[in-house]
């Protein structure tokens, strides 16, 4: 995967002992026939939705677009704001410290044919709903939400120093 520019310039001035924050977008994208477009991963070899990360000052939903096109070849419109989620800090492989926050978008195609596009996905494929292979549970998560049929974003709990889950998804309202 091609580490964005301005992570580089990031890293070259604070090392890779930092954690950087960092905002990503994740695509759910059905088409006509309810069918869920997945990449299987270059790095991991595991399926996942489509996702990548911000440019400096991209908007999110432009963001997603450019993600899944270059990333598949599909050209997708954006529907709705499906879920905001934070991940857990990680170390990836090149040694940097990452944390996200995550908007999950839901999108269908309309223009394009799902291939490999990039060095990121060792396929793309379009899956029946009854015919996921296993996903990550946050993957699980972001598509249930997409998939729910709500018109409201959900938010993850945030959890107090108490481990208690606080805020308006805890609670199951929407915002």
């Amino acid at each position: 995967m091609a580490v964005p520019e301005f992570i580089q310039r990031l890293r070259a001035a604070l090392g890779s002992d930092h954690l950087l924050w960092l905002s990503g977008v994740t695509a759910v994208v059905v088409d006509e026939q309810e069918r869920i477009l997945l990449q299987r991963c270059a790095d991991t070899g595991a399926w996942r939705l489509l996702s990548g990360i911000l440019e400096v000052g991209e908007q999110p939903a432009d963001g997603v677009v450019r993600e899944v096109a270059e990333e598949t070849g599909v050209h997708v419109q954006v529907h709705r704001l499906a879920a905001v989620t934070v991940t857990e800090e990680r170390t990836l492989g090149n040694g940097d410290r990452v944390q996200f926050l995550v908007h999950t978008f839901l999108c269908t195609p309309v223009a394009g044919e799902a291939r490999v596009n990039d060095d990121e996905s060792l396929e793309v494929r379009w899956f029946a709903p009854s015919e996921l292979p296993d996903l990550s549970p946050s993957c699980q998560i972001k598509l249930r939400h997409a998939l729910s049929g709500g018109a409201e974003a959900w938010f993850q709990p945030s959890v107090g120093a108490e481990g208690i889950a606080r805020g308006p998804a805890a609670s199951g309202q929407g915002m």
